[in-house]
C-alpha cells in the first residue's frame, strides 16, 4: 500500500510526478475548485482552456494538464469533482481515488484537493488510498510492473502539523488496509483460495497485524469438528466438494470492552450453484461469494489495529458448493446447529445455510449485538443494482447500519421483513425451506436469517452486486473485489466504541 504524507508546502514547489488539483462543473464551463492551489497564471490557462480542451469537471473524470516545466510536478493532473456547490467528503474520497487510481504506474504523487478540515482530509488520504489498488498476483513481473499501484502520496493540507490530522491519515491506512486485504481475497482465483487455504490465510494475516492493543485468537474447525458440533448447513453445502468446509473464529479481545460485537461473513470460495446449478455465463464471478468472510476477518483485525475497545469476533463460514456424486440434492433436510431442520429445495442458496449455523455459533457467545454479511441473493440486485447494499434486522441495529454507512462513504439502503412473507418458508417435512416464492427473495433470505438470531440485536447486510465490480472501475472503485462493508462495519464498531 502506499505510503502517505502530509505537507503544507505550496503545490506548486512539490517535486512529484503528478500533482492532483480539483475542477468543478458549472453552467459557465469547468472552473478549478481552488485555483489559489496553483500559480495565477496557470489558474487563469485552465480557466480560459479547460471548456475548450473538452474538460468538463464532471465526477471521476481525470485529465492530464501540460504545465510546460511551470511546476515543480512533472505534470499536473485535473480530478472532476461535479457541482462545486454540492462537494461532500464522499465526493472528495471519489475525487481522490479517481486521481491515484488512473495514475496507477506513476512513482510520486501529490494531492492539493480542498483539505482545510479535519472531514475533508480523512477523505482525501482515504480516497487516495482506496484508489491505489491493483490486483497482480497472476501477472508476469513486466506486467505487473506497468500497473503498480502509485508508491508515495503527498496530502496537501493546512492542518499537516496537527496531532488529529495525523491521526486521521494514519487511521485512514488502516482502513484502507484493511480494504486492500478483503480485495485481494476476493480476486484470489478459486483453485488458490478454498475452504482450508482461506483458514490458513486468515491464521497468517493474524500472525502479521502488527496489532497495537489487545490480542486475536484464530480458531479453525475442520469437517470432523464441523459434524460432532452440529453444523448440518455447512456440511451440507460443502459435501460435493473434494475440499471440505472450514468454519473460522477470529477474536479480538481487548481488556475491559465497551461493548461485544459479533460478525459473521459468507464464505463460499466458489459457487457452482451445486446441483441446481449456475448457468455457465457469469459463473466465474462466483469467486467472489466468500466476500462477506473477507470483510469480516479484515474488519476484526483493523479494529484491533485501531485498539478499539471493543470486543469483536469473526465467523468465517467457508465452504465451496459444487456438484458432485455425494453433493446435497433438492429435497435433503439438514440439521442447523442448535436444532432446527431446514428443507434443502434448492443447492444454490446456500449462503443462508452456512450462515445459520454460523449465527448460531455466535449467538452462543451472547454479543450484545450481531452482524452478517454476505453475498446472499440475486434479488438484492434486481432491487439496488450493483453500487448499493441492503440491511435488513432489528430497526436499532438496521439504523446503526444505515448512519454508520453513512459515515464512511458507502451506500447501504434498510429494507423491511415483512412478516406475512415469512409463510413462503413453510416446510411439509421440516421447520423451515431455504427458499420460498420469487418476488421478495432478497427479503426471504433475511426472514429465514432471523430465525436463527433469538432475541440477539441483528443485522443482516447483503452486498451481492456492490462486492464484487464486473464493469469499469470509478471512483475508487476497482474492477473485481471491492471490499464493500469493511468500512461501514468498522464505523459500527467505532460507534460502539464512542458510547463507552
Amino acid at each position: 500500500m502506499p505510503r502517505v504524507t502530509l505537507t503544507s508546502k505550496n503545490p506548486a514547489s512539490l517535486a512529484v510526478d503528478a500533482l492532483v488539483v480539483a475542477i468543478a462543473k458549472t453552467a459557465a464551463g469547468p472552473r478549478l475548485l481552488d485555483p489559489d492551489q496553483l500559480p495565477p497564471e496557470i489558474a487563469a490557462e485552465i480557466a480560459a482552456s479547460a471548456g475548450a480542451l473538452g474538460i468538463t469537471g464532471d465526477q471521476d473524470e481525470v485529465r492530464r494538464y501540460p504545465t510546460a516545466g511551470r511546476l515543480s510536478a512533472k505534470v499536473l493532473v485535473l480530478t472532476g469533482v461535479g457541482d462545486p456547490t454540492a462537494v461532500t467528503p464522499e465526493l472528495l474520497r471519489r475525487a481522490a481515488g479517481a486521481a491515484t487510481r488512473e495514475l496507477a504506474g506513476t512513482s510520486s504523487v501529490a494531492l492539493a484537493l480542498p483539505a482545510g478540515h479535519l472531514p475533508e482530509l480523512t477523505a482525501v488520504v482515504e480516497g487516495a488510498l482506496l484508489g491505489a489498488y491493483t490486483f497482480t498476483r497472476y501477472r508476469s513481473p513486466d506486467q505487473a510492473a506497468t500497473s503498480a499501484p502509485v508508491p508515495s502520496i503527498e496530502v496537501v493540507t493546512p492542518l499537516a502539523r496537527q496531532s488529529s490530522a495525523v491521526s486521521a491519515a494514519t487511521r485512514a491506512e488502516v482502513v484502507a488496509g484493511a480494504v486492500h486485504a478483503t480485495r485481494d481475497l476476493v480476486n484470489t482465483a478459486p483453485n488458490d483460495l478454498y475452504p482450508a487455504a482461506f483458514a490458513d490465510a486468515a491464521k497468517a494475516a493474524v500472525k502479521d497485524a502488527g496489532l497495537r492493543a489487545g490480542t486475536v485468537k484464530v480458531t479453525v474447525l475442520d469437517e470432523k469438528a464441523l459434524v460432532a458440533g452440529g453444523y448440518g448447513g455447512l456440511i451440507g453445502v460443502g459435501q460435493g466438494s473434494v475440499r471440505g468446509p472450514r468454519l473460522v473464529k477470529v477474536a479480538y479481545s481487548p481488556s475491559r470492552p465497551a461493548a461485544k460485537v459479533a460478525l459473521v461473513g459468507k464464505g463460499i470460495t466458489f459457487d457452482s450453484g451445486g446441483i441446481s446449478i449456475k448457468p455457465a455465463a457469469g459463473m466465474d464471478a462466483m469467486k467472489s461469494d466468500m466476500s462477506g468472510a473477507a470483510a469480516v476477518l479484515h474488519t476484526v483485525l483493523a479494529a484491533a489495529r485501531l485498539g478499539l475497545p471493543v470486543a469483536v469476533t469473526g465467523w468465517l463460514c467457508l465452504a465451496e458448493n459444487m456438484p458432485s456424486g455425494t453433493a446435497q440434492r433438492p429435497s435433503d433436510v439438514i440439521t442447523i446447529r442448535g436444532g432446527k431442520t431446514v428443507e434443502v429445495l434448492n443447492t444454490d442458496a446456500e449462503g443462508r445455510l452456512v450462515l445459520a449455523d454460523g449465527l448460531v455459533a455466535a449467538i452462543e457467545e451472547k454479543p450484545d449485538v450481531v452482524l452478517d454479511i454476505a453475498t446472499l441473493t440475486g434479488a438484492q440486485t434486481v432491487a439496488l443494482g450493483n453500487q448499493v447494499s441492503a440491511v435488513m434486522g432489528t430497526d436499532g441495529a438496521r439504523a446503526e447500519i444505515v448512519a454508520s454507512a453513512e459515515a464512511s462513504g458507502e451506500l447501504f439502503w434498510p429494507m423491511p421483513l415483512p412478516a406475512d412473507l415469512k409463510g413462503g418458508l413453510k416446510s411439509k417435512v421440516a421447520d423451515l425451506a431455504n427458499i420460498g416464492e420469487r418476488f421478495g427473495g432478497m427479503l426471504l433470505a433475511g426472514l429465514f436469517l432471523q430465525e436463527f438470531v433469538g432475541t440477539t440485536p441483528w443485522a443482516h447486510l447483503d452486498i451481492a452486486g456492490p462486492a464484487f465490480n464486473e464493469k469499469t472501475a470509478h471512483g475508487y472503485t476497482p474492477v473485481g473485489g471491492t471490499g464493500v462493508g469493511v468500512r461501514t462495519m468498522l464505523a459500527f464498531l467505532e460507534a460502539r466504541a464512542a458510547q463507552r
